[in-house]
């Protein structure tokens, strides 16, 4: 799916007074029902991250944390079956793993005689039956089950995700009889930064293949939505490295992306919301 970015804008704007849940998630798309349910939650998702990111450290002051723990105790003293930690985040606007972390590290630390490390908290999140303390376990299982935007369970799920989305542009390139090396077969070959797909013919060689009258070497594959920010980054951090080591290639947003960030074909990098139909290698056409 491609937007404008005024249809993104617009989407956006909605998100900001909306609760990161999935009865949110329900509502967006009531109110957006052309739009997939997919690329409203890849939006959904990361309009939430950029929000927690501009509100994290208020969260984390030691008045914070303290105040959050207490509340907590408070909570639990008085019905320890209620979802106490849940709410609290829900109230004070703050992604529910997140509370959970703050209020483990903070518990962890009271009954604990080291400091816990960051190992040990990540462990305890993944599986909180491993938190030695009944109703905080029962607390922070019901914020990770309950957060769509964060958390190990959400960590889970998008990794897989995004690994099903590389399977499935593999057998794309596989279909087409598209000679390829994959991202392990080139970090084998001793390059530390490379994209998911690097075209080649059957000696080695590079193999370019043309789309839309552009020649490309190598294919990114994103299960996400790409919005101006994670574009910038990707960009900055990937795209333009790919570029200068391997030449031109395609990025491929599954979720779909802002029609104003395809602005590099030029310069050689193509933006697609699927894998291209219209494919014809310099060597010989693809059906």
């Amino acid at each position: 799916m491609i937007l404008t970015k005024a249809q993104y804008d617009e989407i956006a704007q909605c998100l900001v007074s909306v609760p990161p849940t999935r009865q949110s998630l329900r509502k967006l798309k009531q109110r957006f029902p052309s739009q997939s349910q997919a690329t409203l939650l890849s939006i959904f998702s990361q309009e939430y991250q950029k929000h927690i990111k501009r509100t994290h450290a208020k969260h984390h002051t030691s008045e914070a944390i303290e105040s959050y723990y207490q509340r907590y105790l408070n909570g639990v003293g008085e019905n320890g079956a209620a979802p106490v930690l849940l709410e609290l985040a829900n109230e004070v606007d703050y992604a529910p793993s997140l509370m959970a972390r703050i209020i483990l590290e903070r518990f962890l630390q009271e009954h604990e005689e080291a400091p816990p490390s960051k190992s040990v908290i990540n462990s305890m999140l993944r599986d909180p039956s491993q938190i030695p303390d009944g109703v905080l376990a029962n607390q922070v299982y019901q914020c990770i089950v309950n957060d769509c935007c964060y958390g190990p369970l959400v960590d889970c799920i998008k990794h897989a995700i995004g690994h099903e989305h590389e399977v499935l542009l593999r057998d794309l390139l596989l279909e087409k009889n598209l000679s390829f090396l994959d991202e392990d077969q080139l970090r084998a070959r001793g390059y530390d930064k490379t994209p998911d797909f690097i075209l080649q013919v059957p000696v080695v060689m590079l193999c370019s293949l043309a789309v839309e009258g552009h020649i490309i070497h190598w294919i990114e594959s994103k299960a996400s939505f790409g919005d101006e920010c994670s574009h910038h980054a990707y960009l900055h951090d990937q795209f333009w490295s790919y570029w200068n080591r391997f030449g031109p290639g395609l990025v491929i947003y599954w979720y779909g992306f802002i029609q104003e960030l395809d602005c590099n074909r030029e310069r050689g990098i193509l933006l697609h919301a699927c894998f291209p139909t219209d494919i014809v290698t310099l060597c010989h056409s693809v059906a």
